[in-house]
């Protein structure tokens, strides 16, 4: 079958939503189909790109390093026509998810939706929250959402949240699985840990909390800042490092100043994704209270580095972390240090039966086959839509006709 996907944002752009998009295609490719991706020009791209259509776009709003397509949308609709797509999937509510709904309405096809971004945790961006409200979020979503043939959640939270806004499109929560591969690593050695550490200045008997996330407000990393303090004085060896770039550096440094435990705390910036694996492999827990993930790749990531996570809850976290020999949750951002402490004390040790049923759950495999599944699903919805929408126009053609013959 062919699939076009229709973005805002893909590679060499850097996001969990592009990682996700180029996660799904690997998969649906490897079963036979083909994959076409329809997204934003950037300055950084290769000329030529195999399956990958790109628009003309300039900087989104406040979000600089995103891109919305301005123009050549008509150009985009003769190339999905001549690919005979079976299927549109929009990956974005804006410039190209308008577009990839417009196209398949044309096509008569059906048009899948992934919400991937709660908007309501991202306001702040935007004039300060004055412009953008949260009802504004509520209708637009469920205008958009209510006109596709098909909605993916991420996760519980999305598909609650959705059904708060009175979306009533299908509904369906699938998790984007991780090429587990990339994360399991057996060539890591331990001296590479060793080196890694080193170059941490993090000695082999330090404990070593990890971070990794875009650095901005609601990654909520001043949350895991204001609870070392209790942590240092139970684990005077511990350490704090944070991989990422973002808005929001200078005032968690600040915040580490503030504290006394800049020492302690250390920002490494980006690092390149061959190096990511290696973090996590060196780290002895991932840490995280952010409170605005649909779903969260780094979680499945550092749990398939085999790293405990211990990481603000909700419902996708609690069933991912439902072993505790995975990791643990904390309900709130107070509770971090002590749920931490405590978790620390237990001692409780890995499960490899346990962390090895986990992995097929959070797989790449796994999502594209549950992916797939609703791709079928959903095109016999539109087909059974369809016939019954001919239905009821050819039963009203005929009450008009057999009106105007009373007459």
């Amino acid at each position: 079958m062919k699939f076009g996907f229709f973005t805002d944002t893909y590679f060499p752009q850097v996001s969990g939503v592009a990682t996700s998009i180029k996660t799904l295609k690997e998969e649906l490719e490897q079963k036979g189909h083909q994959v076409y991706i329809f997204t934003t020009t950037d300055p950084n791209a290769k000329e030529f790109e195999e399956d990958v259509i790109r628009m003309p776009s300039v900087p989104f709003v406040s979000f600089k390093d995103r891109r919305i397509v301005v123009r050549g949308m008509w150009y985009a609709y003769l190339i999905a026509k001549e690919l005979e797509l079976d299927l549109i999937h929009t990956h974005t509510e804006f410039g190209a998810g308008l577009l990839g709904k417009m196209v398949g309405k044309k096509l008569k096809i059906p048009v899948i939706h992934t919400y991937h971004t709660m908007y309501e945790d991202y306001l702040h961006y935007i004039a300060k929250g004055k412009v953008v409200r949260p009802t504004h979020v509520k209708y637009f979503s469920r205008f958009f959402a209510n006109h596709t043939t098909g909605v993916v959640c991420p996760s519980e939270r999305v598909i609650d949240k959705l059904r708060e806004y009175g979306v009533t499109a299908p509904m369906r929560i699938i998790p984007t699985g991780i090429d587990i591969k990339k994360f399991e690593r057996p060539d890591i050695t331990e001296q590479m840990k060793e080196d890694m550490r080193k170059e941490l200045n993090i000695a082999s008997d330090d404990m070593m909390l990890l971070s990794l996330s875009r650095i901005s407000y609601e990654k909520n990393i001043q949350a895991i800042i204001q609870g070392l303090p209790t942590i240092f004085e139970r684990f005077p060896q511990a350490r704090f490092v944070i991989v990422g770039n973002g808005p929001y550096v200078e005032k968690l440094s600040c915040l580490a100043d503030e504290l006394g435990i800049s020492e302690k705390v250390q920002f490494v910036g980006e690092v390149p994704n061959d190096q990511v694996a290696i973090y996590y492999k060196a780290a002895d827990y991932f840490v995280s209270a952010s409170t605005s993930e649909t779903q969260g790749l780094t979680y499945t990531e550092a749990m398939a580095s085999g790293v405990p996570c211990v990481v603000e809850g909700n419902a996708y976290l609690n069933n991912l972390f439902d072993d505790e020999s995975l990791g643990k949750t904390f309900e709130t951002d107070e509770d971090f240090a002590s749920t931490f402490i405590e978790y620390v004390d237990s001692g409780i040790k890995p499960n490899t039966e346990i962390l090895k049923n986990k992995l097929y759950e959070i797989s790449a495999a796994h999502f594209g086959n549950r992916m797939f599944e609703f791709y079928e699903d959903m095109i016999n919805y539109y087909e059974q839509q369809s016939i019954e929408k001919e239905a009821a126009d050819s039963i009203e053609r005929i009450k008009v006709k057999f009106t105007s013959l009373r007459k």
